[in-house]
């Protein structure tokens, strides 16, 4: 039998798939503490200087300046301030800078060693180097660990998204993706309430870290991939992984025997190479395309929550809010993207627009507006509320667009121009200077530009995964998708 029919059988959605999802998935919180640290750690509380000419160097800053007692952070403890505030910033590039790189290396190592052990490797190294930067004895340390946890955090949470969906069958994969982000979007909020408790902030990472050491212990019972094995040409394994899962499913009597994957992996082959991204045509347009949704996905999230948190009022609330907000968005996405009539394609596209004339209309609003329904403020929260949504979406459609030979590698690629965009959009903001609507110009013509073009992409609701590369272009996938595609449109 194929493999989907295999995942029907065994159970898509069983008892034990749910509990190895849930796991995969609550890591997020992890993940978001980590992603979320320098918001609260870098934050800098009111402080005083107790003579009229700044001071020029680090001692006489120490000096001179009188922080309030509200909370500690690597500001306070290494005078990140006037002339050295900059250094708060650099750290946070170079977490995004680290992702970009994670992103890079876990993808394709994830295809040719196996999903379980590149996950564990780059969950054990992020959790060193997290209590590294809890316990850094000066800023540089903390800086470059901060970049080795960046690495680390992004190649590792790119294959625990990949192997969530690839535990379940493929008509659950928009679920699991979906809860993935919102229970990203939670950790952020839990992120914050620890943030308001602990207000030490070497304790703070300290503790923000720790769930790290807890999942990873836990991981070492987790199986590899059954679809991963099944592209490699390793079928016995993968009938094991599936008799092991319908086992935990409640079908004892249930006996799993595949097909040989036509065009599976061998070990010397080099399919699972990012080159084949760009050397075949279908999945080079593909790459392409979904490259700069991702890059744009990331600019405007990541600039409109910059932009957002200069708002003022109470940072902890601030950052909890800016989680929150995008909660909603994921159970709205899901009621979409299954519906015949919108699908992934139409969805992402509506999402992004929406976003693009939400920072657009910012435009014609005075920026001290008293309509509190359509100020600028919550405008751009508006715009981070679609964007997210359409985040959540692109995730899980380009899973859905790649064979699973080359799966991680093309959400590697992806996710490196999505953190390009991370790295870029602290610079966005800046661009004030020039007129108070011009960074909502800029978030709102990349947005619509980025909706427009998801239109060249292919539908993928309802229609067959393809397993290797060959399939993409096989008569009988042709065929089987034509099949469905014509199913669908009867059923609508």
């Amino acid at each position: 039998m194929e493999l989907d029919e295999a995942f029907g059988l065994v159970g898509e959605f069983g008892p034990r798939q749910r509990r190895l999802t849930a796991f995969l998935v609550l890591l997020q919180v992890f993940v978001a503490f980590q992603s979320m640290l320098i918001l609260i750690v870098g934050a800098v509380p009111e402080y005083h200087i107790d003579q009229e000419e700044i001071p020029t160097s680090t001692e006489g800053l120490a000096k001179h300046v009188r922080f309030s007692n509200n909370f500690t952070s690597i500001a306070t403890e290494w005078y990140l301030i006037k002339h050295e505030a900059y250094k708060v910033s650099l750290a946070s590039s170079l977490y995004f800078a680290g992702l970009l790189i994670g992103n890079i290396m876990f993808g394709p190592l994830s295809d040719k060693l196996g999903r379980k052990p590149v996950y564990m490797s780059g969950l054990f190294f992020d959790v060193i180097f997290g209590y590294i930067s809890a316990f850094a004895p000066s800023y540089e340390i903390f800086a470059m660990s901060r970049f080795f946890v960046g690495i680390t955090n992004g190649g590792m949470s790119l294959v625990s998204f990949v192997l969530t969906q690839e535990y379940v069958g493929k008509s659950f994969w928009a679920l699991t993706g979906s809860l993935t982000n919102v229970i990203f979007a939670v950790g952020i909020a839990v992120y914050a309430l620890l943030g308001y408790c602990i207000r030490e902030w070497r304790f703070l990472a300290f503790v923000s870290n720790s769930p790290g050491l807890f999942f990873f212990l836990l991981s070492f019972m987790l199986p590899e991939s059954p679809r991963w094995l099944y592209s490699q040409g390793r079928t016995a394994e993968a009938e094991k992984v599936l008799q092991y899962i319908a086992l935990g499913n409640g079908k004892e009597r249930v006996a799993v025997k595949l097909k040989q994957c036509v065009g599976a992996v061998k070990k010397d082959d080099s399919a699972s190479d990012v080159l084949n991204l760009v050397q075949h045509p279908v999945l080079r347009w593909r790459t392409i395309i979904l490259m700069y949704i991702w890059y744009v996905c990331s600019l405007v999230y990541y600039g409109l929550t910059l932009n957002a948190g200069e708002l003022g009022g109470n940072l902890y609330l601030n950052v909890a809010l800016y989680g929150l907000v995008e909660v909603p968005a994921f159970p709205l996405c899901m009621f979409f993207i299954e519906k015949p009539w919108s699908g992934r394609r139409k969805s992402t596209t509506a999402f992004l627009i929406f976003a693009g004339f939400a920072c657009m209309f910012t435009m014609f609003l005075p920026e001290n507006s008293g309509d509190i329904f359509f100020s600028p403020s919550l405008l751009a929260l508006y715009g981070k509320f679609t964007v997210s949504a359409a985040f959540n979406i692109i995730y899980i459609y380009t899973s859905e667009l790649y064979p699973t030979v080359v799966r991680n590698a093309g959400l590697g690629v992806c996710s490196m121009t999505c953190r390009l965009g991370g790295i870029l959009a602290p610079f966005v903001p800046s661009t004030k200077s020039l007129g108070p609507s011009v960074p909502f110009m800029i978030f709102g013509i990349f947005g619509l530009s980025a909706g427009f073009l998801t239109l060249l992409l292919p539908e993928t609701l309802n229609r067959p995964i393809a397993e290797t590369i060959e399939d993409l272009q096989s008569p009988a996938y042709q065929m089987l998708k034509n099949k469905k595609v014509n199913l669908l449109e009867e059923n609508s």
